[in-house]
């Protein structure tokens, strides 16, 4: 069961930053922290204080009237969203709900013993529920993220990455959010990279119920596991690539997100995939060769210097970081791919 996790090392809370600076340094070290207390004087956290159904009426005041994305599932999933055993679909489905639809079947499956599952995540609130950020702002300089909400009951989202940092906040309901460092992808026994719930790969491995003799190297993944319990107002800062878990709880719960990046946050992953295609069938010696390839150019220390013995108006796609390498290099892919 999830015994494990219960006593896993917790992740670490830090100090609300009062500055850029703070914020930065917290970036930095790349690696999550709880902001304990981060958005309690937000008057969404105060609405939640008095239960669901002021929540529930709190929500209704944002309602932009555009249906949310839905997942729905059956009592027997107990809120996992995942595959079918047999690896052909997923065992819910899939659509599109008005949130003052959504908001009566969740207080209709509040009443029920065992009650379906219901997840509408990831709703902009620009779009869907305009005004919330003008009234619930968040105070870190997160720049232009988009503020998103994610609203539903009891549910599990299997452990995944985001290629952007992330800072989430539990406004209703609790997360408790299990993370594994960015290193445990092979004993994290990763799904279809393509085929996925919600468009990120994610652990095939029941984390709270772990399977030893299918997944043995899992347990070296639970010995890197850190784990943050989280309440309204509480945040938690995930790194980039990081693996996280959530399970939330509550007849009805809500968070809101914030991705950002410095980059196009799905080009690695893109890029990793065409890789595959690209390098990874070919022969073993081929291979080791592109791996001091990919060091001198990607991944060495010294890789952003590696033309300067070249003038700088010959440097073509290794020139300096900036706006006019950048598009040399789209345009030099689109012409070699035949894009």
């Amino acid at each position: 069961m999830s015994d494990w996790i219960d006593k896993a090392d917790r992740v670490t809370e830090a100090a609300i930053p009062t500055d850029a600076a703070g914020f930065d340094a917290l970036l930095d070290a790349a690696r999550p922290v709880v902001l304990r207390g981060l958005v309690a004087d937000w008057p969404a956290v105060a609405a939640a204080a008095q239960g669901p159904a002021a929540m529930a009426a709190y929500l209704r005041r944002f309602d932009g009237g555009k249906p949310l994305g839905l997942f729905a599932g059956p009592p027997a999933i107990d809120g996992r969203f995942f595959y079918r055993d047999d690896m052909r679909g997923f065992n819910f489905e899939r659509g599109n709900i008005p949130l003052p639809v959504l908001l009566d079947a969740l207080q209709q499956a509040a009443g029920e013993t065992t009650p379906p599952a219901f997840y509408a995540g990831a709703s902009a609130a620009k779009d869907y529920f305009p005004g919330w950020t003008r009234d619930n702002v968040l105070p870190l300089p997160t720049g232009d993220a988009t503020a998103r909400l994610w609203v539903g009951n009891g549910s599990r989202v299997s452990a995944h990455f985001d290629m952007a940092s992330n800072v989430a906040v539990v406004v209703a309901g609790r997360r408790r959010v299990v993370l594994f460092p960015p290193e445990q992808i092979a004993n994290l026994y990763i799904g279809p990279l393509d085929v996925t719930m919600a468009g990120q790969p994610a652990t095939m491995v029941d984390i709270e119920r772990p399977d030893p003799a299918r997944f043995p190297r899992f347990a070296e993944a639970q010995g890197q596991a850190i784990v943050a319990d989280l309440g309204p107002g509480d945040a938690i800062l995930i790194p980039t690539l990081w693996w996280h878990e959530i399970r939330a709880t509550g007849a009805l719960n809500v968070l809101v997100n914030y991705w950002w990046t410095r980059g196009t946050p799905d080009a690695p992953f893109l890029a990793l995939v065409h890789a595959i295609l690209a390098v990874r069938d070919r022969p073993a010696a081929e291979r080791a060769a592109l791996r001091t390839w990919f060091d001198h150019y990607v991944f060495g220390d010294d890789a952003p210097a590696v033309a300067d013995h070249l003038p700088v108006e010959a440097r073509g796609v290794l020139g300096a970081p900036g706006p006019e390498r950048d598009a040399r290099i789209r345009g030099y892919l689109r012409q070699m791919l035949g894009g």
